[in-house]
């Protein structure tokens, strides 16, 4: 069978997966409430992906960082509790439905997206493009909610999708309502790795678009995760004048210019994310530094 070459999207597609799936956290030193049986079973369930729908039990320890027995014990155990199930011909595991039920459960308790998701529809009607509701994880954006375009639009962007703050318009958004030197300690914590030809990567530039942010209330970004795609951003504040999150409208660049894009839909963004704000409060635990 003759194999195609991916297109460009896909490519960036896997790329921006690929970066930002997210890190195992290793054991805190002299814990003595830490439990390995927990970060094992976890490391597992995170070890699949996009890039590895299905893996066989050497390709689990390898991707978990753990000993093939210990791999085969976590995984049968999460196989008899239904967190993962075996393949028709039985060789590889996959995700099972049940692995959704915790997702589920996440975003159900979210108060932040029960109290944004009426803006987001108006925002959305009202600019016809994509509109995103996104928090912070260490140094990724992760996403929460989203209301897809009226309009043809080419890239998949499932909820818990996640990419990294320095070059996305949610994150630097983000950024910009922090106090400078968080946000710097955010960014230095960052690996910065061009996800497209268009993408940022040089520390200095960023912090200039996140000063840029910070001083007219949003953020864009032209094209950094994925050809194609321009996006503006506006954080969502907490109670206390922390940022908990980002709103974000994605448009492409068949339709739009970043100039018109920033001109025509920045006003309404920013009314949004305000009146959010108003809305919001930080959520105890949420996980913004590791």
């Amino acid at each position: 069978m003759k194999r195609h070459a991916k297109s460009p999207i896909a490519t960036e597609s896997a790329a921006a997966s690929r970066r930002s799936a997210p890190r195992s956290t290793a054991e805190p030193a002299r814990d003595p409430l830490f439990n390995q049986s927990v970060q094992k079973a976890l490391a597992i369930l995170s070890a699949f992906g996009s890039e590895r729908p299905a893996l066989n039990l050497g390709e689990i320890a390898v991707a978990a960082g753990m000993s093939r027995s210990s791999a085969q014990r976590c995984t049968h155990t999460l196989q008899r509790l239904g967190y993962l199930q075996r393949e028709p011909r039985g060789r590889r595991w996959v995700l099972a439905p049940r692995v959704l039920g915790l997702a589920h459960a996440y975003l159900a308790s979210h108060p932040l997206i029960e109290q944004a998701t009426s803006r987001l529809i108006e925002l959305n009607q009202a600019c016809g493009e994509s509109v995103n509701l996104s928090e912070p994880d260490a140094t990724d954006m992760l996403f929460i909610a989203r209301f897809p375009s009226h309009k043809r639009f080419f890239i998949h962007m499932p909820i818990g999708r996640r990419l990294p703050m320095y070059c996305t318009a949610s994150g630097r958004a983000y950024l910009s309502a922090l106090p400078p030197a968080e946000a710097q300690r955010l960014l230095r914590a960052s690996t910065l790795q061009a996800l497209t030809p268009h993408t940022i990567t040089d520390p200095r530039q960023i912090l200039k678009l996140i000063g840029a942010a910070r001083e007219l209330g949003y953020a864009w970004s032209n094209q950094e995760c994925y050809r194609g795609d321009l996006t503006i951003a506006a954080a969502v504040l907490g109670d206390d004048g922390r940022p908990v999150g980002a709103i974000n409208i994605s448009g492409p660049t068949s339709r739009w210019s970043l100039h018109e894009l920033r001109a025509r839909l920045a006003p309404l963004l920013m009314e949004t994310a305000r009146a959010a704000s108003g809305a919001a409060s930080s959520r105890p635990g949420a996980i913004c530094e590791r």
